[in-house]
């Protein structure tokens, strides 16, 4: 009788042993992956507000430091942020003698600083509630996810803080574009004719960049509706391209249009379709090729975070130019010079054309991506696939900005110069972000 209680007590001592092997294995599997899909579902989230280019840049920026921030605790090797982006200041450091979970941290700082710079909060604490519940399931001690939401709180606060002092919530209060009759400025486009978005971003306060201006284009061809004119070329240029478009260029277009929000007309019926943005886009190959390479969560939280920083200074840049130049649209220019019927490829976004954003932050986050992961580096972009659009394969981060840059002239939405000086621009400032961070 006594041999075999003596049995049952072994049996279930090696039963917890393996259990609890279980359990720590699925949660370091869950904790490596775990800012990539949250950083999918938040947009998600993202999307359904319907946030314009820039501002997805700055949801991602905050939240994602936030998140390193956090996790950074757990190894003092990778340098914080304070001191580096302008006016963070020092993190709260977590109280000596009391242990934490880092992993949990890093998720409720990004949680905490994303729940106040989306609209839809509600849906943000969900996504904390859903993540507690998960780690509740692999049974991780109660005490020790107290602290460490305790702490990673604090962090996401300091962050908030922290973005508070940046310009957004003023630059609604300073003045709004004003349309006029001069041909050279750009209009409101159909088929909704809104007004200019964000035409003040430029007065956001920059992550790493000296100004907004630090990396202004060189101006526009000067406008002109004379047909031999480098303007008019410009133009005749995307006509062409749009009118001769093979099926390869046409898709390249539409993988890349990126348009947070597009409306389609039929009848007297309007209705709106949400995508994702080309910084929710390039934060998404990001994380992917994390979660290729099965980076630790440190390597994850350094890839994301300074992606986004770079594509956020980047937006400010580029929307610096846009409204400088204020240049008119394919669209309107081919519509009163041209071809009164034609219609470009791509909807026109409702913001000037000089520069190409996508061209300014493709082109930057392609350069911060092959300086942290390499050049060459072959990856399969899935990122649009949930939007019914194909994957499609790449030989390197720069090839796929590139294809990005001039899907704009095949989706009849930008002229070439605006496309070129775009690289241009972005690839400078990724080259001085990285050196900033690194």
């Amino acid at each position: 009788m006594k041999r075999l209680f003596n049995f049952w007590i072994i049996l279930f001592v090696v039963a917890s042993a393996c259990k609890q092997t279980s359990d720590s294995a699925a949660l370091n599997e869950f904790y490596k992956k775990q800012l990539s899909e949250y950083n999918r579902k938040l947009t998600q989230i993202i999307i359904g507000d319907v946030f314009s280019p820039p501002v997805c840049s700055r949801i991602y920026a905050y939240s994602n430091i936030a998140a390193y921030e956090a996790l950074r605790q757990s190894n003092k090797k990778y340098p914080s942020y304070a001191g580096r982006l302008h006016d963070l200041k020092k993190t709260p450091a977590p109280d000596s003698g009391r242990t934490y979970d880092f992993s949990i941290s890093e998720m409720i700082a990004f949680f905490t600083a994303a729940q106040k710079l989306v609209f839809n909060a509600g849906a943000v604490s969900q996504l904390e509630k859903e993540y507690l519940s998960r780690l509740k399931a692999m049974h991780v001690d109660e005490e020790l996810v107290g602290r460490s939401i305790e702490y990673g709180r604090k962090v996401g606060l300091h962050i908030l803080d922290w973005a508070s002092g940046d310009g957004y919530l003023q630059r609604t209060a300073l003045s709004a574009y004003m349309v006029n009759k001069d041909p050279s400025r750009w209009q409101p486009t159909p088929p909704d004719y809104m007004d200019a978005i964000e035409p003040n971003w430029k007065t956001l306060r920059t992550f790493l960049l000296d100004s907004a201006s630090q990396f202004r284009p060189e101006p526009p061809p000067k406008f002109d509706t004379t047909s031999g004119s480098i303007f008019y070329q410009a133009a005749i240029e995307v006509y062409n391209s749009t009118l001769h478009a093979n099926p390869e260029q046409i898709a390249i277009a539409k993988f890349w249009d990126c348009n947070p929000n597009i409306s389609t007309t039929q009848g007297h019926v309007t209705y709106f379709q949400q995508k994702i943005s080309p910084g929710g886009h390039w934060i998404h190959v990001a994380a992917s090729v994390a979660e290729k390479e099965k980076f630790d969560q440190l390597r994850t939280a350094e890839i994301i975070s300074q992606t986004a920083i770079a594509l956020a200074d980047a937006f400010i840049s580029c929307w610096e130019a846009k409204y400088l130049y204020i240049v008119v649209r394919p669209e309107t220019y081919i519509n009163k010079y041209i071809d009164r019927n034609w219609r470009p490829v791509l909807q026109t976004p409702g913001f000037p054309e000089y520069t190409s954003g996508h061209s300014v932050v493709s082109s930057c986050a392609a350069v911060m991506l092959t300086k942290l992961l390499g050049d060459h580096y072959h990856y399969t972009d899935s990122t649009e696939v949930p939007f019914g659009i194909p994957a499609r394969q790449f030989n390197s981060f720069l090839d796929a900005s590139a294809e990005a840059s001039i899907s704009r002239l095949y989706g009849g939405i930008h002229y070439l110069p605006a496309i070129k000086n775009g690289v241009d621009c972005g690839k400078r400032i990724g080259d001085f972000v990285f050196l900033k961070l690194n």
